[in-house]
């Protein structure tokens, strides 16, 4: 919901900065230019900074794909940035990976021999009296 109202005032300010431009003063071109470097530099401070905080501030929607070929783990957040796990069935090796701001300076954590399928049980052992 909060993005929706988000592009609603972005558009809507930059229509009235065209309207206000245009009809009031008589400058269309400047009116042209303003609107479009205000929904130009709307749209790169969503994807650069609103994008995830939005969805975990305010219940945003946000959509991400798996890697093909492996299998969803478990996701978390750290700070603004979502980390998401998976594991590699063929090279047996979890990947835990960023999806920070824009998709810029995402970092990876890779380990290997990492099979979370087949996970033993630990049974605690009690000391017989």
């Amino acid at each position: 919901m909060i993005t929706y109202v988000y592009w609603f005032l972005l558009c809507a300010l930059a229509i009235g900065l065209f309207m206000a431009f245009g009809v009031r003063f008589g400058v269309w071109k400047f009116g042209t230019v303003l609107a479009f470097v205000v929904l130009t530099v709307g749209t790169l401070a969503y994807y650069f900074y609103f994008e995830q905080v939005f969805v975990k501030r305010y219940g945003g929607v946000m959509t991400i794909s798996s890697v093909e070929g492996q299998l969803h783990l478990g996701s978390t957040w750290k700070d603004d940035h979502l980390w998401v796990e998976s594991w590699d069935p063929a090279t047996n090796k979890c990947h835990f990976r960023e999806y920070a701001r824009s998709g810029l300076l995402e970092g990876s954590v890779v380990i290997d021999n990492c099979n979370p399928l087949t996970a033993r049980a630990v049974v605690p052992t009690v000391p017989t009296p």
